[in-house]
């Protein structure tokens, strides 16, 4: 039997009429609208693409988005200049710089300048030394969509042994740390391009997710019969987005199975918005 399918859209449809209600109810109280605003620079089509995507999220959860694009050739003192405005700013209350950015910029200076109560992308190192203590301010948009994406569907942690293929600071890494912790208490292995046997190790999941930016990389062989296969990988090839496993032969092996799209990506971008709520929640008090 094919495995039952991971809706990551409709999901995050469910979370956003949630999320509304809660956005309704703080504005009521509070008398002052949540408000991210986006920092963009240069004209990357995936980026603008994206950033037009959280707008029309924003919207629909009655969060104000604002956006500000800079030329390509922006320096890195005009972007931090900025970055030091938007912390001043009462009114903003998530601040996100969406990546990449030009070659001429600092990735992890940017993002360690931004106040860590509003850095709703949780990149901040401030931010990544509480998750990894477990007392987090806000968890990281993707990895906390991945953990909504499985209690949601019911698919239990406690005692499983969850394989990770991808260490980025953005998915893997932080994903090991969150599903490692109380709570969700799942056995860990974080896998890497110089993993040894990396199929062998893969097999061995109960819960393998997939991170690792190569399109149709992990194969039917690489799974374990009735395992979950949690695809964040996001590929645009020649006949379209593609995800980091192969469908079609994985769908035939596994239990449960996200695709893409309409998998991870929209949940990460709902976690922008709950991430948010919650840093107005904290400047407000």
């Amino acid at each position: 039997m094919p495995a039952a399918l991971l809706d990551g859209k409709t999901l995050a449809r469910q979370i956003r009429s949630e999320l509304a209600v809660e956005v309704a109810d703080f504005i009521e109280n509070n008398v002052t609208v949540p408000t991210l605003t986006a920092v963009l620079v240069g004209t990357d089509p995936a980026s603008e693409v994206y950033v037009r995507n959280k707008r029309r999220d924003c919207d629909e959860v009655g969060i104000q988005s604002r956006l500000h694009q800079l030329p390509e050739k922006t320096t890195q003192d005009e972007l931090l200049a900025l970055i030091g405005k938007l912390n001043k700013d009462d009114s903003v209350h998530g601040i996100l710089v969406q990546l990449p950015v030009p070659k001429q910029i600092d990735t992890e200076l940017v993002l360690d300048a931004i106040n860590p109560l509003k850095d709703v992308d949780a990149f901040h190192s401030e931010n990544v030394g509480r998750l990894m203590q477990g007392r987090p301010r806000y968890l990281p948009c993707t990895p906390h969509g991945v953990l909504e994406l499985l209690a949601r569907n019911e698919i239990p942690t406690v005692g499983q042994h969850a394989v990770i293929i991808g260490r980025s600071d953005i998915v893997g890494k932080p994903l090991s740390v969150m599903l490692a912790q109380r709570g969700k208490d799942a056995t860990v292995t974080l896998c890497h391009s110089r993993t040894k046997d990396l199929p062998s190790v893969a097999r061995q999941a109960d819960i393998l997710i997939v991170a690792i930016g190569k399109p149709n990389f992990v194969t039917a062989d690489m799974v374990k019969p009735g395992a979950t296969v949690i695809d964040v990988g996001i590929n645009r090839t020649d006949k379209g987005l593609v995800g980091d496993v192969d469908f079609d032969a994985v769908r035939e092996v596994a239990g449960y199975l996200s695709p893409v799209p309409g998998g991870v990506g929209p949940l990460t971008r709902v976690m922008l918005l709950v991430n948010t709520l919650a840093a107005a929640r904290r400047l407000e008090q």
